[in-house]
């Protein structure tokens, strides 16, 4: 696989020489493959936000690189627009940018900015509409009309309609109730399936990073703390609680288990994987059939 994303020492300082100087991003060094589920864990203020934020162009780095398919993003200043359509950006609340008097309008308005024909846009917006499950007869209806879920998936319709590289979701499914949030959280899988494109998804869910991340990026007081397979992050618990993170909930069971001299392998991530090892212990130690 090749890198469509790679950080080199790259940094950010908000209020730069100013009395409120604060570095929000120090010195992130990472490369992302094509096709990959990148899952970004860290508590509040970690700089998690402000890394994503960089990926298309939102905001310049003050140290370092963002390369785009081996191009730094900022090396022509004017282009940075185009950056914005091959690395599309889903924000916490999306629904809250929705404008258009049509749910089929604002789907529409990246398509239209990137110089698509009728005829393209009109395909773009039924497929990204399709992606995520909105009705053809919620298109024609105004945007503030839908339910919370709805306009959820409305506004990441229009990220998708753009077809970009990388997908970059800053913590999609918040505010969601859990049905709600099961139901995107599995669209936008299937999306990353049948795409085969680049996800990056920013969550404060250890259960759902566990359920659908490749790997995770691992970010802490503005440093890059942990880059590796979702299983081998999550079989440093114990780490990851010294810095206020938490491991989905049977995975800390088994390694309390393991940590109380139990022979169960590391990083269990699901009930069926707990399942599976308890069922194979207990065998050989002869105490089921």
């Amino acid at each position: 696989m090749s890198s469509v994303l790679e950080l080199k020492n790259l940094s950010f300082v908000y209020g730069q020489k100013t009395p409120f100087e604060k570095r929000a991003v120090d010195n992130v060094s990472l490369s992302i493959e094509k096709g990959e589920f990148v899952g970004i864990i860290g508590h509040t203020g970690s700089g998690k936000s402000t890394l994503v934020q960089m990926l298309n162009g939102l905001i310049q780095p003050t140290e370092g690189q963002v390369l785009l398919d081996g191009e730094d993003i900022w090396q022509n200043p004017k282009e940075i627009r185009k950056v914005r359509f091959k690395v599309g950006m889903v924000f916490q609340y999306p629904e809250y940018q929705l404008f258009e008097e049509t749910v089929y309008k604002d789907i529409a308005f990246g398509p239209t900015n990137m110089g698509k024909s009728e005829q393209e846009i009109d395909m773009a917006v039924r497929k990204a509409a399709e992606f995520t499950d909105l009705k053809p007869e919620l298109l024609q209806k105004s945007p503030f009309d839908l339910s919370g879920g709805e306009k959820r998936r409305a506004a990441i319709a229009g990220v998708i309609a753009m077809d970009p590289e990388v997908l970059v979701l800053d913590e999609p499914t918040a505010g969601l109730d859990p049905m709600g949030r099961d139901v995107l959280l599995s669209q936008i899988v299937q999306y990353h399936k049948k795409r085969k494109n680049t996800v990056l998804l920013v969550s404060h869910s250890m259960e759902d990073i566990a359920r659908v991340a490749d790997r995770i990026i691992v970010m802490n007081e503005s440093h890059l703390v942990m880059f590796d397979k979702t299983r081998e992050v999550f079989s440093h618990g114990r780490e990851l609680e010294k810095i206020g993170l938490r491991v989905p909930q049977i995975t800390k069971i088994m390694l309390e288990l393991k940590e109380k001299g139990y022979d169960v392998p590391d990083g269990i991530l699901t009930v069926d994987e707990a399942f599976s090892a308890l069922s194979s212990l207990l065998k050989k130690e002869g105490k089921i059939w």
